[in-house]
């Protein structure tokens, strides 16, 4: 933004600085050549205060340096983010099977004695009433 300023000599252009601040902050990301090339810089300093100017000129953390020394012992592989996963879903989908199945074998148990009962009340009836008509 521009402000002109009257004066009685000549009109004075003034530059103001933007007061607004970004919503949200941008994430650095580093690959993975950055980082072997800056821990590499890191592994020639010998003298006491170069990591520190390194650390400065790239503008980084010492605990950048720890993070990659780690990542490169695992292979700079970065941990993936989110929920972690509970397994596949075929194993899940079996157990909810077979506990289904357990419950409809249950089930059937139950039907299958009530039958049996209702077949053995049905020839006792049949029993009872052919002894009336022969008596």
């Amino acid at each position: 933004m521009i402000v002109q300023s009257n004066t009685a000599e000549k009109p004075v252009m003034q530059a103001v600085p933007d007061p607004e601040v970004t919503e949200k902050a941008v994430r650095r990301k580093f690959t993975a050549e950055y980082k072997l090339r800056i821990l590499k810089e890191a592994e020639a300093c010998t003298l006491p205060g170069q990591i520190g100017a390194l650390l400065r000129r790239e503008g980084l953390y010492s605990s950048n340096l720890t993070l990659w020394r780690r990542q490169i012992d695992e292979g700079l592989i970065p941990k993936k983010r989110g929920p972690v996963a509970r397994g596949p879903s075929h194993v899940r989908r079996i157990a909810e099977l077979e506990k289904e199945n357990a419950r409809l074998a249950h089930k059937l148990k139950k039907a299958e004695l009530i039958i049996e009962v209702q077949k053995k009340v049905a020839a006792l009836l049949r029993e009872e009433g052919r002894a009336e008509k022969d008596s």
